[in-house]
């Protein structure tokens, strides 16, 4: 693999040479090792890998006990959140009050409905009440614009009547 003049030749032998470097400062080896490198690389910088001692590693894994719950596994056992009761079957869950009643609508949103509808059927039917859709469908799109226009400026800006400004969500 050649990168040219902008990168190594070998990739992999700067990356050993790298990785060398970084081992003879002490650099991926355990700690055990670190010690030894420490006092011997000083004293014995050619003596090379023969002189480090290796880690001895047990012959099997410690057995692994299971853990008992605690602040980790949530406190309860797999068993038990599985297998038991469903705590949503309780008795005693919020029951919320019964919703306020819509208010009757006004003048102003019969206006509105009857608009929207008869911009849609001029639009959709022209034929049906005896207008060409030359003429139809300008009426159709000014009956609708209009209807949106009015159910726009309905919408309200500011907090409800009789509510306390002073009184708003606190951080």
């Amino acid at each position: 693999m050649s990168r040219g003049k902008d990168g190594p030749e070998d990739v992999d032998a700067t990356f050993a040479e790298i990785v060398a470097d970084l081992r003879a400062g002490g650099f991926g080896l355990p700690e055990d090792d670190t010690a030894d490198t420490e006092d011997t690389a000083g004293a014995a910088g050619a003596a090379g890998p023969e002189s480090r001692k290796t880690p001895e590693r047990p012959a099997e894994p410690p057995a692994v006990e299971t853990p008992e719950p605690g602040w980790r596994s949530g406190g309860t056992s797999w068993d038990t959140t599985m297998f038991s009761d469903d705590p949503a079957d309780d008795d005693e869950h919020y029951i919320p009050p019964e919703p306020p009643p819509l208010p009757r609508p006004k003048l102003g949103a019969f206006l509105i409905l009857l608009l929207f509808l008869a911009g849609l059927f001029l639009l959709i039917l022209p034929g049906a009440i005896g207008v060409g859709p030359t003429v139809a469908t300008p009426l159709g799109i000014l009956a609708l614009a209009t209807a949106i226009a009015l159910l726009l400026l309905r919408v309200r800006q500011g907090p409800p009547p009789g509510a306390d400004p002073s009184n708003g969500a606190q951080v």
